[in-house]
């Protein structure tokens, strides 16, 4: 199982976001820059997060993207599905009434490991791995200052 590069990208930007200061923003060249990506292949990940409302986008010369108010408590799963959507990992491809009366068993046990799945990342949040990366690595982060 794996999820797109997209994904990944959307993933780092948060935490990068959520170590931004309040009230400043990230352009996307410099978010590019650090992840070693276009800017333009950036931006379609930017729009998918900002139409997800997970963050907000400021226009203009010092304008750049920074984490909504609400967004402390933004799950791993909200950005997930943000950027891949809310469709299912796994889907039978056979017709198994052709077998049995039973519906396919293997898709029973593949959408309950997925169900697992998704609560374990719906209960780890952004925030909370910004704080390890903050706390714990020391990191030092290059803001663009306003």
């Amino acid at each position: 199982m794996k999820y797109s590069k997209a994904t990944n990208y959307a993933l780092h930007t948060m935490v990068y976001l959520t170590l931004t200061p309040k009230g400043r923003s990230v352009g996307v060249e410099q978010l590019a820059k650090i992840q070693n990506l276009s800017p333009t292949y950036l931006s379609k990940i930017l729009t998918k997060l900002v139409k997800a409302g997970l963050i907000e986008s400021t226009p203009g010369v010092k304008g750049g993207y920074s984490i909504v108010s609400h967004s402390r408590k933004t799950s791993f799963l909200d950005v997930i599905h943000a950027i891949e959507g809310h469709t299912t990992l796994f889907n039978c491809s056979l017709e198994h009434k052709v077998f049995s009366n039973e519906d396919c068993l293997i898709e029973k046990v593949m959408i309950e490991a997925e169900k697992k799945m998704k609560e374990e990342l719906n209960n780890k949040y952004i925030a909370d791995i910004a704080k390890e990366i903050k706390f714990t690595k020391n990191h030092n982060m290059n803001f663009k200052q306003p």
